[in-house]
């Protein structure tokens, strides 16, 4: 592999998820021209929807959303291939989103479908141990089919390792704030949670890099909430705007700050679009809508000047050039075919 080459991993659903993937694929990063060569499955795993990696092991994590989830570590080599480390159960069903904490220390899992939180302890290579904790959320949303009961969606840990970890939990229209123990493993609830509007249907959120500012993206209401982030780790809310201006149903998945701070990027399935948003001092302002060629952007990832779009219907990765005036992502070249994506981890 030359010096302007990288690799990447993409995610994606397998049969037992109704997907057309076998595994976790691998792909060559042009990083001069952004474009993408797929190198195949690098590792046979039923639906790895969400990756993430170690922030210090060559060590990459998936989310099998399963009836009974589990997640999976391997250790990365040099071309990118995968060799397995092990596989914990999650305790739940469907788990959807991983992350690591910034120290290392702990795998986190969101169980969609089971409502709850796992921790997995890991060692000093990586490897995740046996389950520390599953914290259960409880309660309803407004919405009879989407949020009969509670549905984990995404962990997030505080990028400093000081603050509170957010759960962010689409049935119960909720923020749950906790601090990880170190020594047990363990969640301990910060009172109160975040609640958002009556059927926001909370999804993902993106942390601003100056570490004051978070965006919620409600998954059944299409909007973005802004909050303002206390050094304590409380959220108070700034406003809400809507992720799309398209007409029909909109679906918002993913969402990111770029990396100089100045836009917000969603995406939204549906009317298959990227919203940018200029970050302005009181609210967003959207900028642009840009078409990702696909119905569906489940996920999508911001590497150096391009944007990487998985399209789970479409059956591709779409590769966007980012203007670093604009922030507005034009395409490039034509899409990369790829099987029921769902992830894609620079």
């Amino acid at each position: 592999m030359s010096e302007r080459d990288e690799i990447v991993h993409i995610g994606g659903y397998t049969s037992e998820g109704d997907g057309k993937a076998t595994g976790i694929v691998a792909a060559r990063r042009d990083r001069e021209t952004g474009g993408l060569t797929p190198l195949g499955t690098v590792a046979v795993t039923p639906s790895p929807s969400f990756l993430v990696r170690h922030p210090d092991q060559p060590v990459l994590y998936a989310a099998n959303e399963l009836s009974e989830g589990r997640v999976s570590a391997f250790r990365v080599g040099p071309e990118g291939d995968l060799t397995p480390l092990g596989s914990r159960p999650t305790g739940g069903a469907d788990p959807c989103h991983v992350a690591v904490t910034p120290d290392g220390d702990h795998l986190l899992a969101a169980n969609y479908s089971g409502g709850s939180v796992a921790v997995f302890p890991l060692d000093a290579e990586g490897v995740p141990g046996d389950r520390t904790d599953l914290v259960q959320h409880e309660g309803h949303g407004p919405d009879p089919e989407r949020q009969e009961h509670a549905h984990a969606h995404m962990v997030s840990p505080d990028p400093t390792g000081r603050g509170p970890l957010y759960a962010v939990d689409l049935g119960t229209d909720s923020v749950y704030r906790y601090d990880l123990d170190p020594a047990s493993g363990r969640l301990v609830p910060r009172a109160p949670r975040v609640r958002t509007a009556p059927g926001t249907g909370p999804r993902h959120l993106a942390r601003h890099p100056d570490g004051r500012r978070v965006y919620l993206v409600g998954e059944l209401d299409a909007t973005v909430t802004v909050y303002d982030l206390t050094d304590e780790g409380a959220l108070h809310q700034r406003g809400r705007v809507d992720a799309s201006e398209r007409p029909g149903h909109v679906q918002p998945s993913e969402v990111a700050v770029g990396p100089d701070g100045r836009h917000l990027y969603v995406a939204n399935r549906g009317v298959g679009t990227i919203s940018v948003f200029a970050l302005e001092p009181e609210l967003p302002q959207l900028v642009a809508e840009v078409d990702t060629g696909g119905g569906w952007p489940r996920h999508f990832t911001l590497i150096d000047s391009y944007l990487y779009v998985a399209d789970q219907y479409a059956d591709q990765v779409r590769v966007l050039r980012v203007d670093p005036a604009t922030g507005v992502p034009t395409p490039v070249g034509e899409p990369v075919p790829v099987a029921s994506p769902s992830c894609v981890l620079p």
